[in-house]
């Protein structure tokens, strides 16, 4: 029998970003009228992606190969997306909402996960991004769209804000860990919500007209 005692809080926030992301994957393959198999793999491999590599990248086996569970959550989340079908599709600020929530929770458990294994502050931030960011860039990858992280939009920059936030909070106060995920998961949440409201985005590199070009 699974043992409840045993999950901690960072434990919650990995499902639930799982899912989270899992959704934001799942709505965007159903937009582009894929399969059920074609979706499931999408919303997985949006939810397992980042922290696949993050987990190759310090020598370990990836976190989801060890628990079942994250299977049966994009699962779940597959099966949420198409009850809820006919509500999710036609809404862009759904997609937002679920991709934002999945970005910052696995900010947090990136940056948490680097921290505690020993590595430097600076590591945690990168890692944290990486395992936010980088399911996204997957799943915009089989859907054929240009990742969110190389446009204008506000994306991995909001990971990197958060995990700052992070190795600030976590190693310089006193604060309760359990305060300091949930503050840094706002925080990423916060910064996506101002950029896309006022508009904000890092500025475009200026590339040459493509008939100026020597080929």
């Amino acid at each position: 029998m699974f043992d409840f005692s045993t999950i901690q809080f960072v434990d919650v926030i990995e499902f639930i970003g799982t899912f989270a992301f899992a959704i934001s994957g799942i709505r965007l393959a159903s937009a582009k009228k894929f399969d059920l198999f074609g979706a499931f793999v999408v919303g997985l491999v949006t939810a397992v992606g980042g922290g696949t590599l993050r987990d190759l990248l310090f020598g370990v086996i990836p976190f989801w190969m060890d628990n079942s569970i994250y299977l049966w959550c994009t699962l779940f989340a597959l099966v949420f997306v198409m009850i809820f079908h006919n509500y999710l599709i036609h809404l862009d600020s759904t997609f937002f909402a679920f991709d934002s929530i999945g970005l910052a929770l696995f900010v947090v458990v990136g940056a948490e996960k680097t921290l505690n294994l020993g590595f430097d502050p600076w590591v945690a931030v990168i890692m944290g991004t990486i395992t936010g960011s980088v399911g996204g860039v997957l799943r915009d990858v089989l859907i054929n769209e240009i990742p969110l992280i190389f446009r204008k939009e506000i994306y991995a920059s909001a990971c990197v804000i958060g995990g700052v936030v992070f190795v600030l909070l976590y190693n310089h106060t006193g604060l309760n860990l359990i305060f300091v995920e949930i503050s840094t998961a706002f925080v990423v949440i916060l910064v996506r919500y101002l950029a896309i409201k006022y508009h904000l985005s890092l500025p475009t590199l200026k590339g040459e007209k493509k008939n100026n070009l020597p080929y």
